[in-house]
């Protein structure tokens, strides 16, 4: 793994973040390798060259250790957005692990996206952390069936394992639930495969989905994405082509059919959905309540 110089680590303050409610982002690294068939983060809007190869920020810790002592403003630091916390790498530099230990220091919160079960590693960071600031936790999954996990995220933890990790992380305590995005069209979007996730979210104790019905292909994402579809998929590319064109929302065909079988099954299951309800409870979760005294 390569290092790369880096001036600053946190973004700056955002009051009313609409995603999940963060007030700061964060990223220690650079590049991803999971090798997901239908990454974003590739577009070059976002100017990662060779993305898949993971770098890491020089003195990161030091960066952020500096910047979260002269915040004026407390608040919850999210980190997972561009690379994820959890690559392959961590197990040895374990720059994720040290920026929990300032964000606890320092009286911050966090919320985690990632696609690992290292994870669970740091759940003693997480259920300090959570004694005084929120703490959320976001396992991506798009299919239930490990063998289609294998295609379209080649390098990271099966489906099956992050559904563990979920058990694991709410039996801790911990706030944690699934970011079911991409739904690929033509792939994953059936009623089987949203049935499957929701019920499995259930068993292993989930407490929100937070669902997109689609893809979104842009710039040189798109031409990634579409050799991945001859390789992995063959045909299929044509049949992007016809219905969508060069738009960068694709959408599932079938998104407000599985939107109804998706909300049905959450609310039977008493899963969170909705984003507001998400960082509400994410937010109040674990936390004293104060008295008032008139």
């Amino acid at each position: 793994m390569d290092w790369i110089p880096a001036k600053t680590i946190l973004s700056g303050y955002s009051e009313n973040n609409l995603w999940f409610g963060t007030n700061y982002n964060m990223n220690l690294y650079k590049g991803c390798s999971h090798g997901c068939i239908y990454c974003d983060s590739r577009s070059d809007c976002y100017g990662v060259e060779i993305f898949d190869k993971v770098r890491a920020k020089e003195n990161a810790l030091s960066i952020l250790e500096r910047e979260l002592r002269c915040k004026r403003k407390r608040g919850v630091v999210g980190t997972g957005a561009m690379s994820d916390p959890y690559n392959p790498f961590e197990k040895e530099y374990q720059l994720t692990r040290g920026a929990l230990v300032q964000i606890n220091r320092y009286g911050y919160g966090v919320a985690i996206a990632t696609k690992s079960n290292l994870v669970e590693r740091d759940i003693d960071l997480l259920q300090e952390i959570s004694t005084h600031s929120p703490v959320l936790i976001k396992l991506t999954i798009t299919t239930a069936d490990d063998a289609m996990c294998k295609k379209i995220e080649p390098n990271v933890a099966l489906s099956s394992q992050r559904f563990a990790t979920i058990k694991t992380l709410s039996q801790a305590g911990i706030f944690a639930g699934i970011l079911c995005m991409p739904i690929l069209p033509f792939i994953e979007d059936n009623e089987n495969n949203i049935r499957a996730i929701v019920e499995q979210a259930h068993e292993n104790g989930a407490k929100f989905i937070y669902p997109a019905f689609g893809v979104t292909l842009r710039q040189n994402q798109r031409e990634w994405y579409y050799d991945k579809l001859d390789e992995l998929f063959p045909s299929l590319k044509e049949k992007y082509m016809i219905t969508y064109g060069n738009s960068y929302e694709c959408k599932s065909p079938k998104g407000k059919e599985l939107w109804k079988i998706f909300v049905e099954t959450c609310q039977r299951h008493g899963i969170l959905y909705k984003m507001d309800e998400i960082i509400k409870g994410y937010k109040s979760y674990g936390q004293p309540v104060q008295l008032s005294w008139f």
